[in-house]
């Protein structure tokens, strides 16, 4: 990439970026309270888990193909993943979680760069068209910025990665050390993750994680939160 891609890519993959994922725990709430995630060792598990059973086969697989729709300007191609892996969410609070950060995201990229595929899709979203998911909206915003399709799947792992770190760092399980360390132990596992899926087709998007989503489900119902997920 070049150095101007390079800044794109650290500008899109930081938190400061506005998109609301500062607000998501992903189910770390509802666990922490139940007694269930108490450590480091289980935040680090929990991660994995969902890697390896939701971010990678489903978000990921649902960026890349969005990321091969903007390429070829198929823009009917995009909202039928975009509705995909928005159906594929089981859980409405991260179903409504997702489409708040991906339609926060496009708007943002307008106000960078005025793209016409980026326009046409936000029009699409506010007139509830489609979704607007964060995987499909991250495909649009890493083509803007120049971002190639593996770089831009290894900005959605790690953005995850970071949230939910951020989510255990505020509920108070680990520290900051605690939470770099993390980051730096999972390194080759969110690569592997993007590695594996990257290039899959729309047709194998799949997520398997029943035990969390019945926590998150729960979550939903909570009086009072830190999260919205």
């Amino acid at each position: 990439m070049s150095t101007e891609n390079t800044l794109g890519l650290m500008q899109l993959s930081d938190s400061f970026f506005p998109t609301g994922s500062y607000t998501m725990s992903h189910g770390l709430e509802i666990l922490h309270r139940k007694k269930i995630i108490t450590n480091s060792d289980q935040i680090s598990e929990l991660i994995l888990t969902m890697l390896s059973n939701q971010v990678g086969p489903a978000d990921c697989v649902a960026l890349s193909n969005a990321y091969d729709h903007i390429q070829s300007g198929n823009l009917s191609g995009l909202v039928e993943i975009d509705w995909k892996i928005h159906t594929m969410r089981l859980v409405q609070e991260s179903r409504e979680a997702s489409a708040r950060a991906g339609g926060q995201l496009t708007k943002c990229i307008l106000a960078i760069n005025n793209d016409d595929t980026v326009k046409k899709f936000h029009e699409q979203i506010l007139d509830k068209k489609t979704p607007g998911t964060y995987p499909v909206c991250l495909a649009l915003a890493a083509h803007c910025f120049g971002i190639s399709k593996n770089n831009a799947c290894l900005v959605l792992v790690y953005g995850f990665a970071v949230a939910v770190l951020g989510a255990a760092l505020r509920l108070g399980i680990i520290q900051h050390t605690q939470s770099q360390k993390i980051l730096a132990q999972i390194r080759q596992e969110m690569s592997d993750v993007v590695s594996k899926f990257v290039s899959k087709p729309a047709e194998s998007m799949w997520q398997f994680v029943p035990y969390l989503e019945i926590f998150q489900m729960q979550h939903e119902k909570l009086d009072s939160k830190m999260f919205v997920t």
